[in-house]
């Protein structure tokens, strides 16, 4: 949960030539981990093979410390300090600039790379939405391809089209979600590289009084890609609708006795997984379809 503000630095990314001039639909395959997290195959500098994580809710190319160690081709020019994250104060990161990235047919020069301590398990690193910039990407759960073009799909008439609130660079949908007899829609920050299925933010889960109307099935420990660390309550929410789609006793966490630090809500992987989806950025319009892993739904606790 990892976002670094592009105003940071200039010149992030060489795109231009990748993306106004690309006419052709890229093939980028995909494996979903078991922590739901979607890992890319993907080639450094013409010389190092790296696993990627993409994350819907960051800007930049980021790798590990593990990682970072064992590559032959990154060198860092300097260091960044003030980078926050979500679970702490102030960060500093390393940088490496002027790199090349090969992930499937996309060859991106130019590339700015920072350096941070987690990813998503079994990642060696993670790459956002700055790379596909007024493209289309569509996520292929069932076949796990990637597809980005610079126009929509063709077979769109079994999805359901939502429109998409844009701030900082952060995707939010909107999902309604049912407790009890009461039912309220949220925004939720679309966020793949949470592994879970919701996280609430701390208002939403104080004003509804979330700790005593859901049923409370543990705790849970989570990172932030620094190593900050804040502890959750798990609960079962009854019901989640995005349009008329809806999923039962989807898995939930929010902060104990941290008022105020989750300012926003979020939607994780095991909720996207479970929907074939087409982000349309240019326009800031989501498209979205059930596929066969939405079929098995949440087993309930």
């Amino acid at each position: 949960m990892h976002h670094l503000k592009s105003h940071l630095f200039t010149g992030l990314f060489a795109l231009a030539a990748i993306t106004t001039g690309q006419t052709q639909t890229l093939r980028i395959p995909f494996q979903l981990t078991a922590h739901n997290n979607i890992a890319v195959p993907a080639i450094l500098n013409d010389t190092d093979t790296l696993h990627l994580m993409f994350h819907t809710a960051a800007s930049d190319v980021t790798l590990t410390e593990d990682a970072t160690k064992k590559l032959k081709s990154l060198r860092f020019n300097g260091t960044t300090d003030g980078i926050k994250s979500w679970g702490g104060a102030e960060n500093s990161a390393r940088y490496s600039a002027d790199n090349s990235l090969r992930i499937g047919g996309l060859l991106l020069s130019g590339i700015e790379i920072w350096e941070n301590k987690f990813s998503g398990p079994d990642t060696d690193g993670k790459f956002g939405l700055d790379l596909f910039k007024g493209q289309c990407i569509q996520l292929d759960f069932e076949q796990k391809i990637m597809l980005v073009s610079p126009t929509l799909p063709k077979k769109l008439k079994k999805y359901q089209q939502f429109k998409l609130t844009i701030e900082d660079d952060l995707m939010f949908i909107e999902a309604s979600c049912a407790f009890g007899d009461t039912v309220i829609t949220h925004p939720f920050l679309i966020h793949s590289g949470y592994s879970g299925g919701l996280l609430l933010d701390d208002q939403f889960a104080n004003e509804n009084k979330l700790g005593e109307r859901l049923k409370i099935i543990g705790t849970k420990d989570l990172k932030d890609s620094y190593g900050n660390v804040i502890r959750t309550q798990k609960a079962i929410l009854p019901g989640l609708s995005i349009g008329t789609n809806t999923l039962s006793n989807v898995p939930v966490g929010f902060f104990e006795g941290a008022i105020g630090r989750q300012k926003m809500s979020i939607m994780g992987g095991d909720v996207l997984k479970r929907f074939q989806v087409v982000f349309d950025l240019k326009n800031g319009v989501i498209y979205l379809k059930g596929n066969k892993l939405r079929k098995g739904g949440y087993r309930k606790e």
